[in-house]
């Protein structure tokens, strides 16, 4: 029998899928403390280098309580609105903890940070001129694009010449002369190729160019290399990790001589998002009709994509492991689509995989859903956003975040 990956971690520790789907309600997300614990602590110490900060991406998942559980583990945070600052602040980081990397943002959004004390970063030459008419004399960080990007899917690539992410590398002396205007001390630098990578390399490269934009710079007080981590989607396959203990030998190694050339040691940050909290959670759904339909085998579920929306935005891969009686169902297989309960053609979790014999009433687990899972949620068809619950430690189960009623979704509706 294959050993599946909530078999290997004991991800639901003390319980089971049945006993959470009866206890919470179903759809649901459960997430397990220990390998969240666990991924921290490898982007935590992933640079042998003194002034190293891994700035964990809220928007990966912006649960409170796996915030502060990161904060614990020493993880720094990256913000891309106010209200995304403001929770972090709730959560316990300090505004120096909290880089604001904004994009095509109004005046108000960006006085909101600097009245918080967060270092704000812009990615144009026209926001850099609004940041220096909000806050002449102010510190600020510059995101560049260097021309190179890496991902899984093209709406995810955030760098290189089909993006609109970053300021062009032939434009440093534009952004000098706009900072000389407005008073502004240019403390940072910052970059960020894309998402999900694999290998080293794209991101090494990427590495290198960010470093050679930061030398023109004089008095920078860090350098973000980005982010974009990749985890194993296809672990039922083999699928091989990212090697992260050898991009952190190769990155300690640029970044020690890199220094000695600059002159003096600052700052470093990267920010991992997805790597952080995306094998940390199970999505949980139930099974409520199964049919044929022009030869084709539906398992229709409860897990529509206002639940879950990576596969209909990005088509993207999860594994999908299955529960009868809390136990793993195994044995024969055969090729079915996983769909939602979402009015549209396109609410496919899985299309023709090869699954163990599905029963109505059974609970499908959609593995690695922690990052931008319940962070891309909706209400779509005015359907309720699930509970959130944490595995603790200990093994025990712990809500995290209540399921929506339907007096929330009017709730802001003016009568």
């Amino acid at each position: 029998m294959t050993k599946y990956f909530s078999e290997q971690k004991n991800f639901f520790g003390n319980t089971n899928p049945k006993a959470l789907i009866e206890k919470y309600g179903s759809p649901l997300y459960v997430y397990n403390e220990t390998i969240l614990r666990k991924s921290c602590v490898d982007v935590a110490h992933l640079i042998n280098y003194e002034k190293f900060n891994a700035d964990y991406s809220i928007k990966a998942n912006s649960n409170l309580h796996l915030l502060k559980i990161a904060h614990e583990e020493g993880l720094h945070a990256d913000a891309m609105s106010p209200g995304e600052i403001y929770v972090l602040l709730n959560a316990g980081f300090k505004p120096e903890e909290i880089l604001y990397v904004c994009n095509n943002v109004s005046e108000d959004e960006m006085k909101y940070a600097v009245e918080k004390g967060v270092c704000t970063s812009i990615d144009s030459i026209s926001q850099l001129k609004q940041f220096g008419r909000v806050n002449p004399g102010g510190k600020v960080a510059v995101r560049f694009n260097p021309g190179v990007g890496a991902g899984h899917h093209e709406k995810v690539v955030t760098a290189g010449k089909k993006t609109k992410f970053g300021v062009n590398l032939d434009l440093v002396k534009e952004i000098k002369d706009i900072a000389n205007e407005y008073k502004l001390k240019i403390v940072g630098i910052n970059q960020h190729i894309g998402s999900l990578f694999m290998e080293a390399d794209p991101y090494i490269q990427g590495v290198k160019s960010i470093l050679s934009v930061a030398e023109q710079f004089e008095e920078l007080e860090f350098v973000d290399f980005g982010g974009g981590l990749g985890i194993p989607y296809h672990k039922q396959e083999n699928q091989s990790r990212l090697d992260i203990k050898e991009l952190g030998k190769k990155l300690t190694e640029i970044v020690h001589e890199w220094m000695s050339r600059y002159g003096r040691n600052i700052r470093v940050r990267i920010e991992p998002g997805r790597y952080v909290v995306a094998e940390s959670s199970i999505l949980l759904g139930t099974v409520h009709a199964i049919k044929k339909n022009y030869g084709i085998k539906y398992i229709g579920t409860d897990l529509g994509f206002n639940v879950l929306a990576r596969p209909v935005m990005y088509d993207s891969h999860h594994d999908i492991e299955v529960y009868r009686s809390g136990e793993i169902v195994d044995g024969e297989r055969e090729p079915v689509t996983v769909v939602g309960n979402i009015c549209e053609s396109g609410d496919i979790i899985a299309r023709e995989r090869l699954l163990p014999l599905i029963k109505e009433k059974d609970i499908l687990g959609v593995m690695d859903a922690g990052a931008y899972g319940y962070s891309m949620s909706s209400n779509y068809n005015n359907r309720l956003r699930p509970a959130e619950v944490l595995i603790r430690q200990d093994g025990s189960d712990m809500l995290i975040r209540r399921r929506d009623t339907f007096e929330d979704i009017v709730r802001n509706f003016e009568v």
